[in-house]
């Protein structure tokens, strides 16, 4: 097979630990990780069957080479000036960011670099994020005419709206401790120190049971997106719900009795 006929590498690695950890890398580095329709795709598959897999218990999204991801593929988009497939295409996205938001299980974006537009959006709609201390973010598609209407949705829901402005108005990079400054990510560590700090926010979540992660991820979302009087509504109920399950009845007991909660076999 000459070079011409080699098969392109995989847009996306996936695989699944013995701990429930899904690990979701973006694979093409010499193109910076662009979210093509490929990589989409791909995306879309291993969140699906992380949806499906009811031991999963966290997904970590990382890359490789010097880009955590650099949005859409332009020269993709392009190639194709039509307005019906930009809405597929724009359609398709969101659908997989939304898909993020949906996994009953939390999300953990390790951001080793850039992360620009989509990638920026990527970051943003991850439940959790770790960065390290050389990674910069940014919406600067405006420096292209192209006003990042689809990264502004979750990049509103992480920082101040007059923060969220000035990035999305004026294209201008932020670095990783600005991020962390305005809610984007949660910690900034020195790139030797990410995988480290990212397993310990993992063995930390790990620790909880699975069935009140879900339940209280689900609720954080919906609460979010509507009146506070609704929002107790939602949240009172869940609560009784997790009230009901066996890991908060053990966890309680436990409390009472002054002993560690036993969740791998709590008592009937």
């Amino acid at each position: 097979m000459n070079a011409a006929e080699t098969p392109a590498a995989p847009p996306l690695l996936h695989a699944c630990d013995h701990r429930g950890v899904h690990s979701l890398v973006l694979s093409r580095p010499a193109a910076f990780n662009v979210l093509g329709e490929d990589m989409l795709a791909a995306l879309q598959a291993a969140l699906d069957a992380v949806a499906r897999d009811e031991s999963a218990r966290i997904v970590v999204l990382s890359a490789q080479g010097k880009a955590f991801c650099a949005g859409h593929d332009l020269k993709e988009m392009r190639a194709q000036p039509e307005l019906a497939y930009y809405r597929q295409l724009f359609a398709q996205c969101s659908r997989m960011m939304l898909s993020l938001q949906n996994l009953p299980v939390p999300v953990i974006a390790r951001v080793q670099g850039l992360a620009t537009a989509a990638g920026c959006q990527l970051v943003a709609q991850s439940d959790l994020a770790v960065a390290a201390s050389q990674a910069r973010f940014g919406v600067n598609g405006i420096d292209l005419g192209l006003f990042c209407a689809t990264p502004s949705v979750p990049l509103v829901r992480n920082m101040l709206p007059k923060q969220a402005m000035e990035m999305l108005l004026t294209g201008e990079f932020i670095s990783a401790d600005e991020a962390r400054a305005r809610g984007l990510v949660n910690r900034v560590v020195p790139l030797d120190a990410l995988d480290a700090e990212v397993e310990k926010m993992v063995v930390a979540i790990l620790a909880k049971p699975r069935e009140a992660i879900a339940l209280g991820k689900a609720l954080f979302y919906r609460q979010r997106e509507t009146g506070i009087d609704a929002a107790y509504q939602l949240a009172g109920h869940t609560m009784a719900c997790n009230m009901m399950l066996q890991v908060a009845q053990e966890g309680v007991q436990a409390f009472i009795d002054k002993r560690a909660p036993n969740w791998t076999d709590p008592a009937p």
